[in-house]
């Protein structure tokens, strides 16, 4: 008999409860700042957010040790591959929920997730310059390894006294939203309709300008806020147009994927409550408080639906079918 521990094998698509959970995280300390909101709920969320990362950490490493031809398929299946990426954003966001509490742990955190992210985001990227690649694996999870990488390697950065650095970090992310966001509507617009399994990750298409927005105003707060409304205006229009397609995605029965949600949702409340905590005022003062209600209750249902599934024995998902290698 084996003596390795019964321990679950885990796809990389969990880190995405992290980005949700640091994120509503972030929406609550903008909130104290704003309007004052006790800060325990943020604070909580932050110690939830560490804790399921800490955990998702020990189980992808156990994955590589029990069960690697599974890890491997993940890194290299066209789709699933681009959550790995997630690893070093969450670390990244953990490093951002330690950050008021120690500067040095948060530091220790932030460049293995900063390295890992973008070390990911060339290998993937470059392996998407090769082409030869079918347009139904095109979805907007291509967004994580680059865009949303750089976001939040600069937001995070900008929160750790790397305001400059995290300039670079934006460009990078804001200029591979825009080139990654053409391919997806064109595919969107002209190839067959996306595979069920598949439509939840439309969720992620409303992150790119609002976390882009987020990171904006950590590391140029004095910055004009036209820039910041915009890419918030784009997000709201984004998060309508799913909103839209809200039946259709939801043919898909809920499962862990619906996480993909999450973090859009979030930084598209934070943005607005962090404009209203620098002064602005306006259209952003009815915006901020409609959003924050709306992040809120996305994350709980999403949340709650995980927790009912991991009573019911069914939150790990069945392996995924062997495909073609990622390029």
């Amino acid at each position: 008999m084996s003596s390795r521990p019964h321990l679950p094998i885990i796809p990389a698509a969990f880190f995405g409860m992290v980005l949700g959970l640091a994120g509503l995280g972030g929406s609550w300390r903008a909130a104290h700042v704003a309007w004052g909101l006790p800060t325990v709920i943020g604070e909580a969320l932050m110690a939830v957010a560490a804790l399921v990362w800490a955990v998702l950490i020990v189980l992808y490493a156990w994955k590589w040790i029990a069960a690697r031809p599974a890890a491997r398929a993940e890194v290299a299946h066209p789709v699933q591959c681009c959550f790995v990426g997630l690893i070093g954003v969450a670390t990244m966001l953990v490093a951002g929920g330690v950050a008021p509490y120690s500067r040095d742990l948060a530091l220790l955190l932030y460049w293995p997730g900063c390295a890992f992210t973008f070390g990911f985001a060339i290998w993937r990227t470059g392996g998407l310059w090769l082409g030869e690649r079918d347009p139904g694996h095109s979805t907007p999870v291509l967004y994580l390894p680059t865009v949303a990488g750089s976001f939040v390697s600069g937001t995070i950065g900008a929160a750790l006294g790397l305001g400059d650095f995290g300039q670079y970090c934006f460009g990078a992310g804001l200029f591979g939203w825009f080139a990654i966001e053409s391919v997806l509507l064109h595919r969107m617009l002209t190839a067959p309709n996306m595979a069920s399994a598949l439509r939840p990750t439309l969720g992620i298409q409303l992150a790119p300008p609002v976390v882009g927005a987020v990171t904006l105003i950590a590391i140029a707060p004095n910055a004009p806020f036209v820039f910041a409304h915009a890419m918030v205006g784009y997000g709201v229009m984004q998060t309508l147009i799913v909103l839209r397609l809200l039946p259709w995605i939801l043919k898909e029965p809920f499962a862990p994927s619906y996480w993909a949600f999450t973090f859009g949702v979030t930084a598209l409340a934070t943005a607005p409550i962090r404009l209203v905590g620098l002064g602005d005022s306006g259209t952003v003062s009815v915006l901020a408080p409609v959003l924050f209600v709306f992040a809120n209750g996305v994350v709980l249902a999403v949340a709650a639906g995980t927790l009912i599934r991991a009573a019911q024995g069914r939150l790990i998902p069945a392996p995924a079918p062997p495909a073609a290698p990622a390029r």
